[in-house]
């Protein structure tokens, strides 16, 4: 049987009628028992289990997914992949989750399809372009990669820009290693990974309660039996204050859908991704040709995972101004992800007031470029109790203490 995918595998199955490949993952049922249990099972979810049994030897662990591998924020969003934050703490850790990204398929043994085509934003107004002075300025000196270039050179290096358009590009901000990868391979390859290490992937499993003794968890309740753990890590992000209050737990989040399209597809003619922030559109091509195009956050609280026409509208206007030769492309589809979102639009990676109980939760629209990273220091908090040096700054107190980050700005125009 074949378990490692290489090219001689490739051409040795082909040769043998396909017969031979293992499943990706097993599809397991719940145990009594764990040394640790992970609530998800989108990226966030996965790499934490994956990073537990890889980085702490702890294989004997439980992700629960209420529905399928995936089926949340992983694979509803614009798989856009970047660290052009401004303050240290958050470029630090977006710069090692991209790092992580740039090894990754050779990590899992998995095509993630991770290409690094840049990503530009532009600015239309001398506000903005003082605005990206600033962020390349902070991006150097957090060591990460940022040019600045003007309109005319903008224009130069992305094909089918309006030359003439209402919000003129008087600049534009690059960051050269930043890009895009397949969502679902992510999820799938760290699935797979975290299996073969021995973790339980438990699909269409629900928690609805939580066993607590001693205000300190023991285990969850599911529609499909009590399963007991005294850790148990929580990544499923808009719905993070719906679960942690089954725990007792308040989380300083508030949820919006977050929508998306793509067009028909097309040959290639974008071979970057493009953020204008005046349009409030950004929007790459896929390997598939399609325009994945992203929009912004829905004005009301929801978890409905469907777009709106006025968006779909909106978005449109927004890329026919950038690339009028896309005028007549048709959408394919839309959706949304349920986003969670925080007063200071940066992530939450710490223990709770409840023992061993941790979260990874408030990422907003950035949880698919922070999954390895917000995995890692997961997992490297419910193995070792302390939070990791990356994400010491994400913790619940800085709520109490008003040391707050604040990153909207570098959401671009999400939140």
């Amino acid at each position: 049987m074949t378990s490692r995918y290489s090219a001689m595998s490739l051409i040795r199955e082909g040769l043998s009628g396909q017969r031979g490949w293992t499943p990706a993952w097993r599809d397991a049922e719940p145990k009594r028992r764990y040394d640790a249990i992970v609530i998800g099972g989108g990226g966030h979810g996965l790499a934490t289990a994956y990073y537990l049994a890889r980085n702490h030897g702890i294989a004997n662990v439980a992700v629960i997914e209420r529905g399928w591998l995936g089926g949340g924020n992983t694979g509803r969003n614009t798989t856009i992949i970047r660290s052009n934050y401004f303050f240290p703490e958050t470029a630090a850790f977006f710069e090692f989750s991209l790092k992580l990204y740039e090894g990754l398929s050779r990590d899992l043994n998995y095509n993630i399809m991770f290409s690094q085509r840049g990503m530009w934003t532009l600015a239309h107004d001398r506000h903005g372009v003082e605005i990206l002075r600033r962020s390349a300025n902070a991006m150097r000196l957090n060591g990460i990669d940022a040019e600045l270039h003007g309109g005319d050179a903008v224009r130069a290096q992305i094909p089918g820009l309006n030359s003439s358009p209402r919000f003129p590009v008087l600049a534009g901000m690059n960051q050269p290693r930043a890009g895009s990868a397949r969502h679902d391979a992510v999820a799938w390859g760290y699935a797979r990974a975290a299996s073969a290490l021995g973790v339980d992937i438990i699909q269409n499993c629900e928690v609805t309660g939580f066993l607590i003794e001693g205000n300190h968890v023991r285990g969850v309740e599911t529609n499909r039996g009590t399963i007991r753990s005294e850790r148990v890590g929580m990544a499923v992000a808009g719905h993070s204050t719906e679960v942690a209050r089954k725990a007792g737990i308040r989380l300083p989040i508030s949820s919006y859908a977050l929508q998306a399209f793509v067009s028909e597809p097309v040959k290639p003619c974008l071979d970057t991704v493009v953020l204008s922030p005046a349009t409030g559109t950004y929007l790459s091509q896929s390997d598939k040709g399609e325009l994945v195009i992203g929009a912004g956050l829905d004005l009301y609280l929801s978890y409905a995972q469907r777009g709106s026409l006025p968006w779909m509208e909106r978005a449109a206007a927004g890329v026919v101004e950038m690339f009028p030769a896309f005028s007549r492309l048709r959408f394919l589809r839309q959706w949304a992800g349920i986003v969670d979102v925080v007063h200071d639009s940066t992530p939450i990676i710490d223990r709770t007031s409840l023992g061993g109980f941790y979260v990874s939760s408030g990422w907003g629209t950035g949880g698919f470029k922070a999954i390895p990273a917000g995995g890692w220091c997961l997992a490297h908090a419910m193995a070792t109790g302390r939070p990791h040096d990356l994400a010491t700054a994400f913790s619940l107190d800085r709520f109490r203490t008003g040391a707050l980050i604040d990153e909207a700005s570098a959401s671009g125009i999400a939140h």
